[in-house]
């Protein structure tokens, strides 16, 4: 899969799902083996998702994430989860992955995708 190929499977995906009711895409750079896409979802509970992926293009034309970024607050921009790999916290299991719970509390993290996210938020929001 090409990377602009990617991208245009995100905002298929956030066009498609029921609980998204809008969304913006901020930055979209393509290049031939890498990109970065930055975007702000609004969501039916009037919450919002703001994520940022830069990917690559691996030898076997697979798209991986390389770093991410997922921030999902409600109405009020009160933040509800963070989904990272920012490498800040080492002693975390699965570092560099991690989610900030709340404004105190750091889990550990598994790699995840924006899909991924999506998938997590829609189990949340019906």
């Amino acid at each position: 899969m090409r990377v602009a190929e990617y991208f245009e499977r995100i905002k298929d995906s956030l066009f498609a799902l029921p609980f998204v009711a809008d969304f913006k895409i901020l930055k979209q750079v393509d290049r031939s083996k890498n990109g970065h896409i930055r975007a702000r979802a609004i969501l039916t509970d009037n919450s919002q998702l703001e994520f940022s992926e830069f990917v690559e293009q691996n030898a076997d034309d697979e798209i991986q994430v390389v770093t991410y970024s997922y921030h999902w607050s409600d109405e009020n921009d009160t933040h509800l989860r963070r989904w990272d790999n920012t490498p800040h916290f080492p002693k975390l299991k699965n570092f560099p992955h991690h989610i900030h719970a709340s404004d105190e509390k750091v889990i550990s993290g598994k790699p995840i995708d924006i899909f991924g996210i999506l998938d997590e938020i829609g189990k949340i929001i019906k």
